[in-house]
């Protein structure tokens, strides 16, 4: 049986009887946690009193529930989260990765409960009762994105999706069908986004400026990264609006560790963290030629940004701002950073 049949098979399961399972108790559910978040906002308010930060963002003071702690960059998330002082949810939905970081756990001294998809939505309706300030950030797997978009969609609970992979347009649809709070992102990479905008705004100011001209991409991730980079998928697209006529599956996917190590130079103590990527445009006689270059160790940049998305959608609960997908690029022009 494969993984996609297990987080299908186990979302499908038959639930306790403690579960909420009739549609019109759901939807009381559902309507009595959005009363849940407009007492959250006024919860919110009333935090900005004691902020230690001068910029105030830090006294929003959500609560957070990180999916899956047990995997490397959920567990850099929890962590992040609570150096920048606010309350980790001391529960986490178990994923599929094969890349574990932690069993029973802990994040920074914090004891974090491990929760199967059996017993989920009993533990979803316990948090949402005693964390009405609830946000949710998710960094699981490919395969589950889509079902746990829905997951949170139907609970009405804000989130902030890392993961890549999956339907990105099921994701959002789900939580504007559901009417939640979401920042929707690949990357979370501050500075990453900012340089993926740039490209944008150079496809978009320069269309066909490259015309003629030959690309060549190759990226390399932690060798338990399934998926091609979600951010070199976002800057191919940018280049192909100047004039290259380059496919998806033409980026080069690097994740064995000779080459890594050799072609990619990579550090060895980065090689089960790392995001390097390097874009090469070159012109037909080969007298010309540009490379733009992103190399990241480590998951701190990701952590950091994934934060930043956190206040960002506090900061819009408390405003009442409208309930919509946000993405990253949004949290930069807001200027919600720290």
């Amino acid at each position: 049986m494969n993984v996609q049949h297990r987080c299908y098979q186990a979302q499908h399961s038959t639930r306790s009887a403690a579960i909420r399972s009739v549609p019109a108790q759901r939807a009381r559910s559902h309507r009595s946690y959005h009363l849940l978040q407009c007492n959250a906002a006024s919860t919110l308010d009333a935090h900005v009193a004691t902020a230690e930060d001068t910029s105030g963002l830090t006294a929003l003071a959500p609560h957070v529930m990180v999916n899956s702690c047990t995997g490397r960059m959920g567990h850099a998330a929890a962590e992040a989260i609570v150096k920048a002082g606010l309350t980790l949810v001391p529960f986490t939905l178990t994923g599929y990765s094969a890349g574990v970081a932690v069993s029973n756990i802990g994040v920074a001294g914090i004891p974090v409960e491990l929760v199967g998809k059996d017993r989920r939505q009993d533990i979803m309706d316990q948090i949402r009762e005693q964390h009405p300030a609830l946000i949710v950030v998710d960094y699981t797997t490919p395969n589950c994105v889509n079902d746990n978009a829905q997951f949170y969609a139907d609970n009405g609970v804000p989130f902030v999706m890392g993961t890549t992979g999956g339907d990105p347009k099921k994701v959002a649809e789900a939580a504007e069908a559901a009417g939640v709070y979401a920042v929707v992102s690949p990357q979370m990479g501050k500075q990453v986004v900012a340089f993926q905008a740039m490209m944008q705004l150079m496809a978009d100011n320069f269309p066909g400026v490259f015309t003629g001209y030959d690309l060549h991409v190759v990226e390399s991730h932690q060798r338990n990264k399934a998926d091609t980079s979600g951010t070199a998928k976002a800057v191919v697209q940018s280049f192909n609006k100047m004039g290259l006529g380059f496919k998806e599956s033409q980026i080069r996917k690097i994740r064995d560790r000779p080459t890594q190590l050799d072609a990619m130079c990579v550090p060895e103590d980065a090689l089960d963290g790392h995001a390097f990527h390097t874009y090469t445009v070159t012109s037909p006689d080969q007298s010309v030629q540009f490379v733009f270059k992103h190399n990241v160790t480590g998951r701190s940049i990701y952590a950091e940004g994934t934060v930043d998305a956190v206040l960002f959608l506090a900061k819009k609960m408390q405003e009442r701002a409208p309930q919509k997908v946000y993405s990253m690029v949004d949290v930069l022009k807001a200027g919600y950073l720290r």
